[in-house]
């Protein structure tokens, strides 16, 4: 921000804890808005100076003294000052750090609430610093999700948002559209004289090449989905097939029932673990077989569900079983029904059965599939399991380094509607339409790209992205 550029109208002011709750060595409350010099004064005095005012102060300063309530001295604290408009808000900021007892962040708190603040609203704090043109609202949901990145793929995605990576790319897409946008307009504007000021073979060419900008970004959503979310992992397979023991030694605890009694798990149960810095959600699942009764009927009828929501499948079958090769042909009939997920079967309880290596071929060789053999009771093969699931998503971990990848179902879906718009102009062009008709297409796809970034600003979609925030972020 230049010295010409007028200053955002400060918000009234809000405080916030911005840092976990619960017993710490440190704990961080801050303040945004108009008056917060002000407030801060009345509550804190400075050591050695009582004359201080953070008024007078300059910014990227920090002072350590006290603060009183009625009753007398809440704690010694540090603050740390920030002017406008060099703050994360862009407005008059100030941080307080006092000692992490509840009890004394709590008074904290309510000295600044009974001296003129408010308490701020979940990610109020982001959404100032939206509003006042600090970060984008692309760079604002970054913020949210580094935040609560788990692993270091996710984490660096995360970071490169934040830095405008992706932003750069929509802002230089929008220009585009916007050129076009406005030679059209001007078309329409005289469209009595019948002026075409862009040529309709330059314009299709033009937008040909804006799809294929935005193809990989459309297609990169499927990688930065898995990232951002994990891979969702489903285990399924008949009852005593050892789902449960899979379960809880991926996990390393005993997070499920085991019981060689079938029909033990009635619902599905969910846990993450990571594995090649790339989360995995486990889902475990009832078993799948006929004739059960209305309470594991509804299970399976869930066992189903999940399966066709997985990415990757863990089909895990009793090796032991005389009758294990009649599987075979589940197999294969998961293998086209759920065609978007991988598959790999898992022969389970290899201890049991001499001829288990004979066996795991047979099944290798009639299904298609990967197939990793283990014995689950004792351990075995679980590291082998675990590579191959990360060889199903092989390169994900690398994909931090990536300079570009969507996370957001909210931005696939806008970058998937401008596309379709954009395709919408093309044909509209081959047909020899009307400028008007191809104007509106191109302000579609417009509106959509500003959708992602916050140039164009919906209510709604704002409310539902910063109410998802912390409410000290």
């Amino acid at each position: 921000m230049t010295a010409s550029t007028p200053l955002p109208e400060p918000g009234e002011p809000i405080a916030a804890i911005a840092t976990p709750m619960g017993v710490g060595a440190l704990a961080v409350i801050r303040i945004s808005g108009c008056g917060v010099f002000a407030i801060a004064d009345r509550v804190f005095s400075k050591k050695n100076n009582p004359a201080f005012r953070f008024a007078e102060s300059n910014g990227y300063t920090a002072h350590f003294g006290t603060v009183h309530d009625r009753e007398g001295l809440v704690d010694e604290v540090l603050v740390l000052v920030f002017r406008s408009p060099h703050s994360f808000t862009m407005e008059d900021m100030v941080e307080f750090t006092c000692h992490g007892g509840p009890v004394v962040v709590k008074h904290l708190l309510q000295v600044l609430l009974d001296n003129g603040c408010r308490l701020a609203e979940a990610g109020e704090f982001t959404r100032r610093a939206f509003l006042n043109g600090r970060i984008d609202l692309l760079q604002a949901e970054a913020i949210g999700e580094m935040i609560h990145a788990r692993t270091e793929s996710a984490f660096r995605t995360a970071v490169t948002q934040m830095q405008g990576g992706l932003s750069g790319r929509l802002d230089t897409l929008r220009q585009q559209l916007l050129r076009s946008c406005a030679l059209l307009e001007l078309e329409l504007d005289f469209s009595e004289e019948e002026v075409e000021f862009l040529n309709r073979e330059q314009l299709e060419g033009e937008l040909t090449l804006l799809q294929e900008a935005v193809r990989p970004l459309i297609e990169s959503y499927r990688h930065g989905r898995l990232l951002k979310e994990g891979v969702a992992t489903v285990i399924a397979g008949l009852p005593n097939a050892g789902k449960s023991t899979l379960l809880n030694m991926l996990l390393g605890e005993e997070r499920s029932i085991v019981s060689h009694m079938p029909g033990t798990t009635r619902d599905y149960i969910e846990e993450c673990f990571i594995c090649n810095k790339t989360i995995f959600r486990l889902t475990d699942t009832a078993g799948l077989r006929e004739g059960a009764g209305e309470i594991e009927h509804e299970g399976i009828r869930r066992s189903y569900q999940k399966i066709a929501e997985a990415d990757l499948l863990l089909y895990l079958l009793d090796i032991s079983d005389e009758n294990f090769f009649a599987e075979a042909e589940v197999i294969r009939e998961f293998l086209e029904r759920y065609s978007n997920a991988r598959i790999i079967v898992v022969a389970n309880k290899i201890d049991l059965t001499p001829e288990s290596g004979e066996r795991v071929e047979r099944l290798r060789a009639t299904t298609g599939c990967e197939v990793c053999a283990i014995s689950a009771a004792r351990g075995q093969g679980i590291e082998e399991l675990k590579q191959l699931m990360g060889s199903m998503v092989e390169g994900l971990d690398k994909l931090q380094e990536a300079s570009v990848l969507v996370t957001s179902l909210r931005h696939y879906e806008a970058l998937r509607n401008a596309s379709d718009a954009l395709e919408n102009a093309r044909l509209l062009i081959e047909q020899r339409e009307g400028t008007e008709l191809i104007a509106f297409e191109l302000r579609s796809a417009l509106d959509y790209v500003g959708e992602i970034t916050g140039k164009v600003v919906n209510e709604e979609i704002l409310n539902t992205i910063f109410e998802q925030f912390c409410i000290g972020k």
